[in-house]
């Protein structure tokens, strides 16, 4: 078992940190004076094990987990906050030209790293540059350059007009979150993931490789002190133990319990249930549906497979009642949404079609890929589906391995496809439909030339009206099988005064972290 802290990093870092820790008298003059002392703990109990790639905003995929550790660990250049879809943090303000072919971003003065570096221009070209995420490409080939004419001005420079350059930057994609370069480059990519430095509210403490992840305040954020001295993120994967856990005491936050389970917090004495419709958005993906081969490529088998699917009653088992049937892979709260017809259920047409495409007994469709988080889903769908006589053996898979081989192309027959990050409608299709996503095992000419159509069009109507259109031919060919937009059903317990769960419309999970608090505070 690997146990990584700060020890792990030189005797001049160590002493760089305990320094600025201390408070130094710089670092003092930067934090609001009089201002109380963080104090306390406060302990979160996690769906998932703890990966260290999520320390390093370089390498966010598209979803939203890793936002959980970022939103404590570093800051972006402007990112989602309470009232704010983009909130400005480590850039003060930013203008475009008329010509929409410049950004330029103005640093906010006295921003620091936890390490004392100041951030700088220089830091944020450089967390751009080494950005390797799932929206590389699409940042990338658009971006011509990126220059630092002052210490704490930036500017990119587009290749052609690309409306959506802040939302990729800044919201679905991890290169507007800033490192610090001089020591990247001097510890390397896995020296960093072992000891993070970042600029957020929570300085890196230490962690159990999948197991605990352990946070302290960093008294001189810019926005504020935080008001809870220490976090600690435990992994907890069963949902079940998470329950006990809130329950005895041992956390004070769990994320995600569904059911039975859900109803059982509701009654707890002293506990609260603090349900999320997130971001998050769920859907049946058909990997097969380019082979002439497979019974995925006929259009009636994947509407039989979507007619199928009881989106009702498995929002009232797992959820509550909470989620939203929207019927759509993009959110309803995103920019360009399109709203399709509600989604039905209808056994019966769903067997008529599998018939009519000369599957009148049904027939085996392989292996059923899931997020092993999420895999009560997949096993009501799954239910579901095989009522018509699609059967399919479920393989849940842990969420490092399911992404990795999501993005590798190396699945076969059903996904569970999800994603709940930030973003618009045009930023979920890149990811999850248009040729070259990071996501994508097929795609239609027609969509993609549309893709490209709108991706530098500036007039919003024109825009809006070839965005809508995607969407409906996603829906006409049945590309997936929308699920929900999930709701997450998490709990806290009595030492929690602000969980900083719902602050930011849509986000799954707490943050801000510099505004959660003990009770009593």
């Amino acid at each position: 078992m690997a146990i990584h802290s700060v020890g792990d990093l030189s005797r001049r870092e160590i002493l760089r940190i305990s320094a600025a820790l201390a408070g130094s008298g710089v670092f003092l003059s930067t934090g609001p004076t009089g201002a109380a002392q963080p104090g306390g703990q406060l302990t979160w109990g996690v769906h998932v094990s703890l990966a260290p790639t999520w320390f390093d905003p370089a390498e966010t995929p598209g979803t939203l987990i890793p936002f959980m550790v970022m939103y404590a660990l570093h800051d972006a250049m402007v990112k989602p906050m309470p009232g704010q879809p983009l909130g400005p943090s480590l850039a003060e303000s930013w203008t475009a030209s008329e010509d929409a072919l410049t950004y330029e971003f103005v640093l906010r003065k006295g921003a620091k790293f936890h390490n004392g570096d100041d951030v700088t221009a220089e830091d944020v070209k450089f967390s751009f540059e080494r950005y390797r995420g799932s929206g590389r490409h699409v940042m990338k080939d658009r971006v011509a350059a990126v220059e630092t004419p002052q210490a704490r001005r930036v500017r990119f420079k587009l290749k052609q007009p690309w409306p959506d350059f802040l939302t990729f930057y800044v919201e679905a994609t991890g290169a507007g979150w800033i490192v610090p370069k001089k020591y990247v480059e001097r510890v390397g990519d896995e020296g960093f993931k072992k000891a993070p430095v970042g600029a957020g509210p929570y300085r890196f403490v230490s962690f159990v490789a999948g197991l605990e992840l352990t946070l302290e305040a960093f008294e001189q954020y810019w926005r504020k002190p935080p008001s809870v001295k220490r976090l600690v993120f435990r992994a907890i994967p069963d949902e079940a133990t998470r329950l006990v856990a809130l329950k005895r005491g041992e956390v004070d936050i769990i994320y995600l319990l569904r059911g039975e389970l859900a109803e059982e917090l509701a009654l707890s004495k002293g506990l609260a249930v603090k349900p999320i419709v997130s971001k998050g958005t769920f859907w049946l993906y058909f990997a097969d549906q380019w082979d002439p081969q497979s019974p995925w490529h006929d259009q009636r088998v994947r509407r039989a497979a979507n007619l199928a699917i009881d989106r009702d009653t498995i929002n009232q088992a797992l959820t509550l009642g909470h989620s939203k049937i929207t019927g759509s892979i993009i959110p309803d709260i995103f920019e360009y949404y399109w709203q399709p017809p509600v989604p039905t259920y209808d056994p019966a047409e769903a067997r008529r079609l599998l018939a009519a495409a000369g599957y009148p007994k049904g027939f085996d469709a392989g292996e059923f890929n899931c997020d092993g988080s999420y895999a009560s889903l997949a096993e009501a769908v799954l239910n579901d589906i095989q009522q018509v006589g699609i059967r399919a053996k479920l393989r849940p898979l842990e969420r490092a391995a399911f992404f990795k081989g999501y993005a590798e192309r190396s699945f076969r027959n059903l996904i569970q496809g999800q994603s709940g990050v930030f973003g618009n409608a045009a930023t979920r299709l890149e990811a999850f439909v248009v040729k070259g996503g990071a996501y994508v095992y097929g795609s239609y000419p027609d969509i993609d030339a549309l893709f490209q159509d709108q991706a530098s069009e500036l007039d919003r109507t024109r825009r809006e009206a070839t965005l809508h259109k995607i969407q409906q031919l996603v829906h006409e060919r049945a590309i997936c099988a929308p699920i929900w937009r999930q709701a997450v059903l998490n709990g806290a317990g009595p030492r929690v005064g602000e969980s900083g769960l719902g602050l930011i419309a849509g986000h799954a999970y707490s943050a801000p972290y510099e505004d959660v608090t003990l009770s009593g505070k």
